[in-house]
Parts: structure tokens; sequence; C-alpha cells
């Protein structure tokens, strides 16, 4: 019987560990790391292979490498800090899922010719969301 409830307690020890760490909240302790604003043409809409890009997420990521990695920018773009290194653009999609965007943002950001601005939150220099909006 000791055996049967210690297995119990360790069971549910263990499924509370894993959904403690499985849930992400925004518990509103994370600050704007930094702000920029940029318009996404129609480089933005396509991968470095010519593949057109089919989600907010990775046109974002693209006018990003664009702007830090290619040169590829366009006429009135703002630069960051954060995405200017590789791996904090690889994060951009979870940092999305975390994060804010409208559902008419995302289809206007996927048509493309649009201004966005884009708000990195996090702790420190470490991104946890983004918050995008599609702005005139």
């Amino acid at each position: 019987m000791k055996k049967l409830i210690l297995s119990l307690l360790l069971t549910a020890a263990m499924f509370d560990a894993a959904v403690a760490q499985s849930t992400i909240t925004r518990d509103g302790s994370a600050k704007l790391i930094e702000s920029y604003r940029a318009y996404i043409g129609s480089d933005d809409l396509y991968n470095s292979k010519g593949e057109r890009l089919t989600a907010p997420w990775q046109i974002i990521r693209q006018d990003r490498a664009n702007y830090h990695a290619y040169r590829r920018r366009d006429r009135g773009d703002q630069g960051d800090s954060f995405f200017s290194l590789p791996s904090n653009r690889a994060k951009l999609e979870e940092m999305l899922a975390n994060g804010n965007i409208a559902d008419d943002a995302g289809n206007l950001i996927v048509r493309g010719n649009v201004w966005v601005k884009v708000d990195i939150y996090g702790r420190g220099d470490v991104g946890e969301y983004v918050d995008i909006h599609v702005q005139d």
C-alpha cells in the first residue's frame, strides 16, 4: 500500500512539474526592449531560395534578415539591435506565438506593401514575445 501511495504521489508531482514547465504566461514583468517600424515590401515576401512566404512571422523574419544580413532595405525601414543577431531572428516564430498580432494584421503582412510596428518584450536582452501592429 505504501508503494502505491508513493507511486501516486510521485506521478502527481511529475505531472505538476511537466504542466508548470510547458505553460508560458505573460505575467507583465517583461519590459519593452526595443521597437522599430518597417515597410513590408516585395523582397520581404520571399525567402533566399525565392519561395513565397505564407506566415506573418516568416515575413517579419525575412524583413529583418534583409535589413541586417543582406542590406536590402525598404525606404523608411528602421533598424533594431535585437534582430541583428541571427539567433534572435530564429526565435521570432515562438516570440510571435507568445505575443500579439491581429488576424487582419497578419493577412495584410502576408499580402505585403504595408507598414508594421514591432514591439519586442523581454528581460534584459532576452526576448520573450513580440507585438506586431500594422500602421498607415
